[in-house]
């Protein structure tokens, strides 16, 4: 024990003193292990610290109360609900098509006694900016209250004390140019306000919100626009309560037989078990959590996913820099062996090697992830729109990460320590290498993981549908790639013939030195993967998203609409004066009763329309017939017969985007939205209406529609299931056929169809306008300008047609990776030149000028990295065509299900594109960067090499 103990002693005093005397090496292993630990140091960090505890959330959703009580609409009946507030039902089972309960529910009152209530109330308005209008949501809730604390940060001056004070968010702020001490007006309201303040929502940075006194805002504003008959927005209001000794689980079902729903902070922090929660034993409900086992494997396999690879990545980057130290400490090896050191000795000094290094970099590399994870905080949190809780730093998790850091770079050790010891003192004396042989057993065992791994990823995606078993068939053929490497160096060695001098020089160097090369290769390799990896997945997450993209309207277009039909003329006009308009078309909708009843309109002098259809064309799936107790009538059919009908012209049912699937309109819709079809044209012309659906064309080539006036006497036949009463009109249709993108619409009818249309009329809706060349961002802002002083209700919206959306966070996961294959190969190749200064040495000392030496420096740096970079892109296309596979499995499951329940959903789509710019990028990039960073870094004239004395 005694000698076990003074023999590694001793070895790590001369691992220590050796890693001192050669800083350069040193720095690079350092580097190797150290830039792995501190990404995954900095990632375990940053997502402790933005991820929330329960605490934490409670306190920015409520603040310091013990609960938030809200009303769900339900005229003050019953509820159950579950623990989380997020799901309720009314207590009684309804009968067989009865409605949910409706109306107002008083919250003051059924809250309990002793309760103390702060309400919090949300709506919005248009306030003016220094740049026009800015439509911005209002929260009257009083911060300065101590049940307010922890929901909105102060970053400026104070909160609002008195009714002709507001603060406001540092995002409203900054876009409306406004400044905390200006005042503050919102249109159609006749006072000004202070900003005092300036806060922060912690869990959306980004939200334009003013904060005011209760009934400080909201309710002088409704006043005002009710007055100038614009409408109102009463806004929504729930209550802060504060209840000595906290809100329990018997409160919250006491509350609820009062119809209020309550948020609770005790039961949050201590759930009741199912037993005790009537909602879930009501029958018929189904409990659903977003919390299952299927979300948790998903999570775990992303972290053993990213755990696998950063120690993948450790290994292969640290592994080549021990071997390149053994050989360059070989004659040092060798003196210990003419002393009497037995081959354990010899080991142990490699391996102490391997430790010392691998602590040390455990050490810098987690330092430096907790900077970086401190430093790069905040533009996280800008990118995630949220403020990150209290710093998480977990001292077992991070004492992993260094031990980690600690065994991979030992086991990077390994190899070259056993080869240290089998060598004979004399050839490390002399400093020959000898005659080396290729194992011929490694490049067998590579081919069979590659293969093994390729058909366990192939398997997982095609048949298993499981992402772990993908992951790992990957890491098995990368790993077997990375076994291929020393044969796949050689054959890239074949090259050489068809290269100038320097590069044909330099890869005759990377062959002839396959155990130098090998390994730098491999890191190299293993970076590019990831990047090639995310990327692949990016670039084909980014095509299926843009082919499931739906535009309103061809490219450029303008829609503007508005429910209060009568301010439509004045927005029509604003619209011809402010931007560049090619071609206007008019969109009208049908109203029944009162020109000013609105889409789906409640009053008892409004009616509505229905669009019929022959019964010949209903969809069996959904047609009246014999369904006992209510059930789905699709169940009628069998498996075969519902897919079958899914697929059946008479069962598609797109929906349009008016009310009953009909706009009104002339020939200048086809224009604007790009249909050209003569005849449909034509018919509009004449006063024919046109329909782009055959289910539409009743008997005799016209289109029926039954004005219902009386809602009441219609909804009470609905109900014993007997057909609604009306007037049918029938009007002439044109029946467009071919393939015609109708962007939505349905249905048109020309305004003269309808003069004999008795009580249905049309009133103005909005315009379709296809502009000249575009608009302008500052035409855009003048046209909100303007329609602002017209309604409130106005909706304007430009097809810009698809925008990326592709995620940040595999944005981060593209950057983070380019950035590792960079580093990788930065090092990898230092690492390759400083084991090359031999043959520098002997360029210099044959006379050769420092352009060859640089230039030879240069390309070989850049023959590993070109050799890593096609390797790695090779590797890293597997695991991402893998998950892609997986996940076009899963969209093709669920839409086999959709049609065996009779149900045509769009057919999926998950293509599989490669990134060819980032592909070429790399290609080109990272070995450029390589040679020009050798070439740099190599001296003009290096000394020569002396002999070392015995």
């Amino acid at each position: 024990m005694k000698k076990w103990f003074h023999s590694w002693r001793a070895a790590l005093r001369i691992a220590r003193r050796d890693a001192w005397r050669s800083k350069g090496r040193s720095f690079l292993v350092l580097a190797m292990i150290a830039l792995p630990i501190m990404g995954v140091s900095a990632a375990d960090l940053t997502l402790r610290s933005a991820e929330l505890s329960t605490t934490e959330t409670l306190e920015r959703e409520m603040g310091a109360a013990d609960a938030r009580l809200s009303s769900p609409s339900m005229g003050g009946e019953a509820i159950f609900q579950a623990p989380d507030a997020r799901l309720y039902e009314p207590a009684r089972v309804l009968k067989e098509n009865e409605p949910y309960p409706e109306g107002p529910t008083d919250v003051r009152k059924a809250a309990p006694k002793n309760a103390r209530l702060l309400p919090d109330t949300v709506g919005r308005a248009k306030l003016e900016t220094e740049h026009g209008l800015l439509a911005t949501e209002v929260r009257e809730l009083k911060a300065t209250d101590p049940m307010a604390a922890g929901i909105m940060d102060l970053t400026e001056g104070r909160f609002p004390a008195q009714e002709g004070e507001v603060a406001a968010t540092t995002a409203f702020l900054k876009k409306s140019g406004l400044k905390v001490g200006g005042k503050l007006t919102a249109r159609h309201l006749d006072r000004e306000y202070r900003i005092t303040g300036a806060y922060e929502l912690p869990s959306s940075l980004k939200t334009d919100q003013i904060n005011a006194l209760p009934g400080a805002f909201i309710k002088p504003l409704n006043e005002a626009l009710k007055k100038a008959e614009l409408g109102t927005d009463y806004g929504s209001t729930t209550y802060l309560a504060a209840v000595e000794g906290g809100f329990t689980w018997n409160m919250v079902k006491e509350t609820n037989t009062r119809g209020v729903i309550v948020d609770s902070r005790a039961v949050t922090l201590s759930k009741p078990a199912d037993s005790e929660v009537p909602l879930y034993q009501k029958p018929g409900f189904t409990k659903y959590s977003m919390d299952g086992p299927g979300f948790q494997a998903e999570e775990l396999t992303a972290l053993a996913t990213v755990v696998s690879l950063a120690l993948l990545e450790i290994c292969l980057l640290a592994g080549p820099a021990f071997a390149v130290g053994a050989r360059r400490s070989r004659r040092q090896l060798g003196l210990v062996g003419a002393n009497g050191g037995e081959r354990s000795h010899i080991r142990a000094i490699v391996l102490a090697g391997g430790l010392v290094l691998g602590a040390a970099a455990a050490v810098i590399g987690t330092t430096l992830g907790v900077v970086l994870s401190i430093t790069l905080q905040g533009t996280f949190e800008e990118m995630m729109d949220a403020r990150f809780g209290a710093f998480d730093a977990r001292p077992l998790e991070l004492l992993g990460i260094a031990l980690l850091a600690v065994f991979t770079g030992t086991m990077a050790a390994l190899v070259p320590a056993v080869t240290s010891s089998r060598q004979s003192v004399l050839s490390s004396l002399t400093g020959r290498r000898g005659i080396r042989r290729s194992s011929r057993v490694l490049p067998v065992i590579g081919l069979i993981a590659v293969a093994l791994g390729a058909t366990i990823a192939l398997a997982g995606s095609l048949m298993l549908e499981s992402f772990v078993i993908v992951g790992a068939g990957a890491i098995i053929a990368e790993l077997g790639i990375v076994a291929l490497t020393p044969v796949l160096v050689g054959l890239f060695g074949r090259l050489g013939g068809f290269l100038p001098l320097s590069p044909r020089l330099a890869l005759r160097d990377a062959v002839r030195n396959r155990g130098r090369t090998a390994p730098a290769v491999a890191a190299v390799l293993a970076a590019v993967a990831g990047t090639v990896a995310v990327a692949t997945y990016a670039a084909s997450d980014e095509a299926q998203q843009k082919a499931a993209y739906t535009a309103q309207a061809p490219h450029g277009s303008v829609i503007v609409t508005d429910e209060n039909s009568r301010d439509v003329p004045a927005i029509r006009t604003a619209v011809q004066r402010t931007i560049p308009v090619g071609v206007r078309a008019d969109v009208d909708r049908l109203v029944v009763g009162k020109s000013t009843c609105a889409m789906y309109d409640d009053d008892p002098a409004c009616g509505r329309y229905v669009l019929m259809i022959p019964q010949a064309k209903k969809c069996p799936l959904y047609s009246d017939g014999a369904v006992p107790n209510g059930e789905d009538p699709a169940a009628r059919f069998t498996v075969e017969q519902r897919r079958a009908l899914a697929k059946d012209w008479r069962c598609k049912n797109e929906q349009g985007p008016y009310q009953g699937e009909v706009v009104v309109a002339d020939e200048k819709l086809l224009k604007v939205l790009g249909i050209k079809n003569p005849a449909a044209e034509q018919a509009l012309k004449s006063g024919k209406a046109i329909t782009f659906k055959k289910q539409h064309v009743g008997d005799g080539g016209t289109v029926n529609i039954k004005v219902v006036t009386d809602i009441k006497a219609a909804d009470k036949a609905l109900e014993t299931g007997k057909e609604e009463p009306g007037v049918i009109k029938s009007f002439p249709v044109h029946e467009v056929t071919g393939d015609v993108n109708a962007w939505g619409f349905q249905t048109v009818l020309p305004p003269a169809a309808l003069k004999s249309a008795g009580a249905m009329k049309a009133v103005p809706y909005g315009s379709y306008v296809l502009t000249d060349g575009g608009v302008a961002d500052k035409d855009l802002q003048k046209l909100e300008d303007e329609l602002s002083r017209i309604g409130t209700s106005i909706s304007l919206s430009v097809e810009k047609g698809y925008e990326s959306d592709t995620s940040i966070v595999l944005v981060a996961l593209a950057a983070f990776a380019a950035l590792i294959t960079i580093g990788a190969a930065g090092i990898a190749t230092g690492l390759s030149q400083a084991d090359a200064e031999a043959d520098l040495k002997t360029l210099a000392a044959v006379g050769a000028p420092p352009r060859v030496r640089r230039t030879l420096s240069g390309f070989q740096c850049g023959v590993v990295a070109t050799m890593g970079v096609v390797l790695g892109t090779a590797a890293g296309v597997l695991p991402a065509v893998g998950l892609l596979l997986t996940e076009r499995r899963d969209e093709q499951s669920w839409y086999e299900d959709a049609l065996n329940s009779g149900y045509e959903m769009p057919a999926p789509y998950v293509p599989i594109i490669m990134p060819w710019e980032t592909l070429g990028a790399l290609l080109v990039v990272v070995p450029l960067g390589a040679v020009l960073l050798a070439a740099l870094m190599t001296r003009s004239r290096g000394a020569l090499a002396r002999r070392e004395t015995t």
